[in-house]
């Protein structure tokens, strides 16, 4: 993996751009158990941001998919729209042994998914170039 430099006030309108995609992103907010916050979007489920109130952590995991989104785009790749931008309404069935599913559900939660499905369409596109 590549480690990539950004300067939010070099690369000001990378970080326009970046931070107008990061702002559809549809957010989940969970309690830490320590009175903050844990926030990631469903687009970028690996990128989190953290707060001591709700508020503070919408803003700082913002911030946090607007770099992710940044370093996407300053290396050719393109970002995932927003759930709410794209319908799905085609289904794929997948067909997998008990054990299969047993290791690809352990993933997905692992990696912060929400559902098998979620991780194995993540994972598809992105081998398919659609990260």
């Amino acid at each position: 993996m590549e480690t990539i430099h950004l300067d939010r006030n070099l690369e000001s309108e990378l970080f326009e751009r970046a931070d107008r995609l990061a702002d559809q992103y549809r957010l989940t907010l969970e309690a830490d158990g320590k009175g903050g916050f844990i926030g990631s979007s469903v687009e970028l489920p690996r990128v989190f941001g953290e707060g001591a109130s709700a508020d503070e952590c919408v803003r700082l995991t913002r911030r946090m998919l607007a770099s992710a989104v940044a370093g996407m785009l300053k290396t050719g790749r393109t970002p995932p729209s927003a759930v709410k931008q794209r319908r799905r309404d085609e289904q794929i069935n997948l067909r997998v042994s008990t054990d299969e599913k047993v290791l690809l559900e352990a993933s997905a939660r692992h990696q912060g998914f929400r559902s098998v499905s979620d991780f194995v369409r993540s994972k598809a596109l992105e081998c398919a170039g659609h990260s």
